[in-house]
């Protein structure tokens, strides 16, 4: 068996976590691979909206294992609170829910790095959600990080306060930066504690031994490829890779077992924090896609900036991750709309260009558009995709030819019955 990959095609907010917990009844592992609680993975079903930061979007259904994998990082605090949140669903997580040992830690000096960091960029924050994500995984690639097998280790403290003393180290070089460390470290230490009655495991190992029993797994990822740290629109990135090539690193996936690979893309675009976006609306139609698409953030609260869809960045994410599938997200947000743009081209110096370009920040792109008919009509009563209105068929017809890949779900509405199988 091989794994499918799930992933975003923006920059983030595409909707991954309701397609996942739609399809989890296909498969029988969903496995996060990179990413941190950085994420709001939001799921909405039976009147109830759930927003998951780590842990995996199949956790719901009872039948499916669910794996936070190796490239994954940790906030032990953010971790216990998202299980207390699901503690009323009797949810078996000894038995559904598995860790890596090789996930590294968030600690609370992470937190402290990132938000001293950030302040002092000053007007050149790259938006980072203060999570200790960045910081983490510089610990990470320079071998100093603490990873959830350590936790089982009898010299785990010594190894926590040598972290702890390099962290308060460079501290000491932001002027002006104050904090309350022991105020942290108290729910810092009680995650871990829970992190403890886990079952923590050596994922790599499982996982290919779950692919040769002929199970089928799920390969689920965070923000979008937009935000990938070599590929996305640098620096106003993310720390690790997004792409389908992080589910190899943040899995132990050997290339060769990569399945399909299915991209999520709403129907327009958003970007949260700092950074280039070309097709953005700075006006009062992008704050109408915002309001009517609730587009705040799921983790932050932050207002997304909202525009079009943009062709040459979407056929660049496809190619980068070998998309071979596709689902639109929040078509009912367009609803309000009798004619839609979609950015085909851009001008960048003059010159027409159809392709995404290695640095489009502090350049200036002139995204060019064509018109397409709206629905101008509600779409969340929909059952079929067979009723849907004209309009909308010729809207997903105009972006698979366009795009060159089938587009095989359609979401009306945040709800998981609100999902239109093409």
């Amino acid at each position: 068996m091989k794994v499918d990959v799930l992933l975003g095609l923006q920059w983030g907010d595409e909707g991954k976590g309701k397609i996942v917990d739609v399809l989890t009844p296909k498969y029988d592992i969903i496995a996060r691979f990179q990413g941190g609680p950085n994420a709001g993975h939001t799921l909405e079903f039976e009147g109830i909206k759930h927003v998951l930061h780590t842990i995996p979007s199949g956790i719901f259904r009872k039948e499916v294992l669910n794996i936070v994998g190796n490239g994954v990082v940790i906030d032990p605090v953010i971790f216990q609170k998202e299980l207390e949140k699901l503690a009323p669903f009797n949810i078996d997580f000894k038995k559904n829910l598995l860790i890596s040992k090789k996930a590294h830690l968030i600690l609370p000096t992470h937190r402290l790095l990132d938000a001293a960091s950030e302040t002092a960029k000053g007007k050149n924050k790259i938006g980072s959600t203060l999570k200790g994500i960045g910081p983490t995984y510089m610990d990470k690639t320079g071998r100093n990080g603490l990873r959830v097998g350590d936790i089982f280790a009898p010299n785990f403290k010594e190894k926590y306060a040598a972290l702890v003393e390099k962290h308060v180290g460079i501290l000491k070089h932001y002027d002006g930066f104050e904090y309350d460390l022991t105020e942290l470290e108290g729910p810092w230490m009680e995650g871990i504690e829970v992190l403890r009655g886990l079952t923590a495991i050596d994922s790599e190992h499982f996982l290919n031994q779950q692919m040769k029993a002929g199970k089928r797994i799920l390969a689920e990822g965070a923000q979008g490829t937009m935000l990938d740290i070599d590929f996305g629109t640098y620096p106003f990135v993310t720390s690790s890779n997004t792409v389908t090539a992080g589910t190899c690193t943040g899995l132990g996936i050997a290339p060769n077992k990569i399945g399909d690979v299915i991209g999520i893309f709403k129907a327009y675009c958003t970007r949260v924090g700092s950074g280039p976006f070309p097709t953005e609306l700075d006006n009062e139609v992008g704050e109408l896609i915002r309001q009517e698409g609730r587009e705040f953030g799921a983790t932050t609260g932050r207002p997304r900036r909202c525009g079009w869809v943009d062709i040459p960045q979407m056929k660049y994410a496809i190619m980068i991750n070998g998309v071979t599938e596709l689902s639109m997200m929040k078509a009912d947000v367009l609803s309000c709309f009798k004619t839609i743009q979609v950015c085909t081209h851009y001008i960048i110096n003059g010159e027409k260009v159809d392709y995404f370009p290695f640095d489009v920040d502090g350049i200036d792109i002139t995204p060019v558009y064509e018109e397409i008919e709206g629905w101008n009509c509600d779409l969340t009563k929909l059952q079929s995709y067979q009723d849907s209105p004209q309009a909308l068929k010729n809207y997903v017809t105009y972006l698979e030819q366009k795009l060159e890949v089938p587009i095989t779900v359609v979401s009306v509405g945040p709800d998981r019955t609100q999902t239109l199988l093409k």
